[in-house]
């Protein structure tokens, strides 16, 4: 059954005021004909289970399913030349990352533009869509890094900067404990972190860590992390 993701304030009571996309989308592109189902969400964890009528959607039935990880999980990542940050983005949301924290690191190449984020966010609400998730990620506006450690060093939360090339343990060692606290994990860019990026890290709180004895792309890394926690997470709810 489709699912749509919804703005909050198209919904009023039991209806939906569905925008001219979604109606060319629903009607053009899937066929769906007046009585037809569909799943709506709102993006930020409520879900029903509806009927297309019209240029609207009926509100039917509130469902209770949860699909995300019973813990928040933030990737603070300096973003990747060219389309990278884009692959990123869907990856991750479809395994469940609650929020993208994109930085300008020392060695970032990219400077993206207003239309780069809001495509960013499309591609976000369309893999919350795909992934059957309850909640669209939210995708911050991009600072440099030593501004995102500085918003981020008391909050509570565990904190891991993926380092490359130091004796270190691996995420997963950390992650074999029971998960208690949000996660923020940070991802490096092509080169990797400076020296200097990784000490700031450390005195905002962060533990260095490790991915493994081989050298992973900077839009390969926080996939894997995001799997990584994903698979522990779910783990230990099921267990």
């Amino acid at each position: 059954m489709y699912r749509l993701v919804i703005e909050p304030t198209q919904q009023q009571q039991e209806w939906v005021n569905l925008t001219h996309d979604q109606q060319h989308y629903l009607k053009r592109v899937l066929r769906l004909k007046d009585g037809d189902p569909l799943i709506i969400m709102n993006g930020q964890g409520k879900a029903w289970k509806a009927i297309l009528q019209g240029t609207s959607a009926q509100l039917l039935e509130t469902l209770t399913e949860s699909t995300e990880l019973a813990l928040n999980l933030s990737l603070l990542i300096a973003l990747p030349k060219g389309s990278g940050f884009e692959e990123i983005v869907r990856g991750c949301t479809e395994l469940g990352v609650t929020t993208f924290i994109p930085v300008i690191s020392e060695r970032t190449l990219l400077n993206p533009s207003a239309q780069k984020i809001e495509r960013w966010r499309k591609i976000a609400l369309e893999a919350a869509e795909q992934s059957e998730r309850q909640i669209v990620p939210q995708i911050l506006e991009p600072i440099k890094f030593s501004i995102a450690l500085t918003k981020v060093k008391e909050v509570k939360t565990d904190k891991y900067i993926c380092v490359t090339r130091r004796e270190t343990d691996h995420l997963f060692s950390y992650l074999t404990k029971p998960l208690l606290n949000p996660q923020i994990i940070a991802t490096g860019p092509e080169g990797g972190w400076t020296t200097g990026e990784i000490d700031l890290a450390i005195s905002a709180g962060f533990q260095p860590v490790s991915l493994g004895p081989r050298i992973l792309r900077a839009i390969t890394a926080p996939v894997y992390v995001a799997s990584l926690v994903s698979a522990m997470v779910d783990t230990q709810s099921f267990s």
